[in-house]
């Protein structure tokens, strides 16, 4: 997420006062516009806005993250005005990967903000080409179908009088299942032509 308050903290009081249903967030950085000694070392005072900052990065179990540059966010050409640390960032808590980021001010160029990166690690993961499927309307589907509502039919829940006994029999037509869908389906490869939707307009 990211986020641009104005000297009012106007989007800070927005995220304070509105409640969100957002999961898995990685990120919070920004423009805060708000100065403060716990980042800020050449500034003396601690701000309440800080907190109401710090409680919203906690709603999406984000901690605030120190540069491992001990360098400023923004830089003025008015020498009326010093330099400062308001732009932040704050990453998953207790996370081994998202713990720190970096502030580069030499890339700033003609912007008064320094840009601050981070470095997301992306796992491999296996995406499996292949998936068993039955043809609708076909033999083996009806064929299928037959087997499951026939064995179902044969299930006595009569005898079934506890737990172990109700398991023992969902286990059983659960096999029932197994056992016919590797009877009746085949193995196809995934390609983008595998869905019944896919046309010439689509490629």
């Amino acid at each position: 997420m990211n986020i641009y308050s104005d000297m009012s903290y106007t989007a800070i009081k927005y995220l304070k006062n509105t409640e969100f249903n957002i999961r898995n967030l990685l990120i919070i950085t920004g423009d805060f516009n708000i100065c403060d000694s716990l980042w800020d070392l050449s500034f003396s005072h601690h701000s309440s806005t800080s907190d109401d900052l710090f409680a919203i990065a906690d709603s999406f179990d984000l901690c605030f993250s120190y540069s491992s540059d001990l360098v400023l966010t923004r830089y003025l050409d008015n020498s009326n005005n010093l330099n400062s640390v308001i732009d932040l960032m704050f990453l998953q808590c207790d996370s081994p990967e998202l713990n720190t980021h970096h502030i580069h001010p030499d890339w700033r160029c003609l912007s008064d903000h320094a840009s601050l990166t981070v470095i997301i690690s992306i796992a491999e993961e296996h995406v499996e080409m292949n998936k068993r499927t039955i043809a609708k309307n076909s033999d083996e589907e009806a064929d299928f179908m037959n087997k499951i509502l026939a064995s179902f039919l044969k299930v006595n829940v009569l005898t079934v009088s506890n737990i172990d006994e109700l398991e023992d029999a969902v286990s059983k037509f659960a096999n029932i299942i197994d056992y016919s869908w590797l009877k009746y389906s085949k193995s196809v490869r995934i390609t983008k032509h595998s869905k019944s939707w896919w046309n010439d307009k689509c490629s």
